[in-house]
C-alpha cells in the first residue's frame, strides 16, 4: 500500500487537539455530547464547537463552568461535563472536552447525553438538575 493513491484518506478529518488546547480557554475545540441536532450535525461536518468566552474570574474553564460556544455559526451556551486538562484527586480526567448544549432559558437543548459525566456536578450548585435528569452514566 506504499506505492497506491486513497483519495478517501485525503478527505476523512481527523478531531484532534493541541497541547496548548488542553484548557478550556478561548477558540478551543469541544464535543458537544448531548443528542441535539445543532451538534450532531457539527460533528458529522467535522467542525466543532469553539469556545468563545468562559463565564468565571480567570478566564480557564473546568467542569461545571458555563461557556459561550460557537457553533454552526450560532452562539449558544454550554457548560462543560468533561475536560482534558489536570484534575484534582478523584476527579475524573476525560479524553476529550466535552460539553453539553443548554438554552437561554437553562432548557438542555438535547433530551439524552451520550457519555458518562462525573458525579461531582451532583454536589455544585447552580443549573444542573435539567443536564443531571437527561444523563445515564456517571463517572
Amino acid at each position: 500500500m506504499a506505492g497506491r493513491f486513497i483519495p478517501e484518506l485525503l478527505f476523512k478529518r481527523q478531531f484532534g487537539t493541541t497541547p496548548l488546547l488542553n484548557e478550556i480557554r478561548k477558540m478551543a475545540r469541544l464535543r458537544v455530547v448531548d443528542n441535539s441536532i445543532l451538534g450532531r450535525q457539527a460533528e458529522l461536518e467535522g467542525k466543532p464547537a469553539k469556545c468563545i468566552h468562559v463565564y468565571n474570574k480567570n478566564g480557564v474553564g473546568t467542569i461545571g463552568d458555563k461557556v459561550l460556544v460557537a457553533i454552526k455559526g450560532q452562539k449558544k451556551r454550554a457548560f462543560l461535563v468533561g475536560v482534558r486538562q489536570k484534575q484534582k484527586a478523584m476527579v475524573p480526567r476525560f479524553d476529550s472536552n466535552n460539553i453539553v448544549l443548554i438554552e437561554d432559558s437553562g432548557q438542555p437543548t438535547g433530551t439524552r447525553i451520550r457519555v458518562p459525566i462525573p458525579s461531582l456536578l451532583r454536589g455544585k450548585k447552580g443549573e444542573f438538575s435539567k443536564i443531571l435528569a437527561c444523563a445515564t452514566k456517571f463517572v
